[in-house]
């Protein structure tokens, strides 16, 4: 039984399959070409390769905390200006 137990909570405690993730969209590209800033420059604020830049702007790869908020930095936007949850459509 308590195997069993065991067993089960592990089974709630792990990630989302990524169908049942929620999604994140950003802004990051729209805010930067409004700037006048080129992908290559937003990556050298943040210390990141230029292409990384692209994967986040894709939405291809979601940023680490600290990173999302140097972006909102470089950008002189609040975080929550450029990244949002995605509503889910039912």
């Amino acid at each position: 039984m308590h195997y069993y137990y065991i067993a089960i909570m592990l089974s709630h405690m792990g990630r989302k399959p990524k169908s049942q993730e929620e999604r994140v969209s950003n802004r990051i590209e729209v805010i930067r070409i409004g700037l006048g800033m080129s992908r290559q420059q937003l990556a050298d604020l943040l210390g990141v390769h230029y292409q990384t830049v692209g994967y986040i702007e894709r939405g291809e790869y979601l940023p680490s905390l600290v990173l999302a908020l140097q972006i909102s930095k470089a950008l002189a936007t609040q975080v929550e200006d450029i990244f949002k949850l995605e509503e889910e459509s039912n």
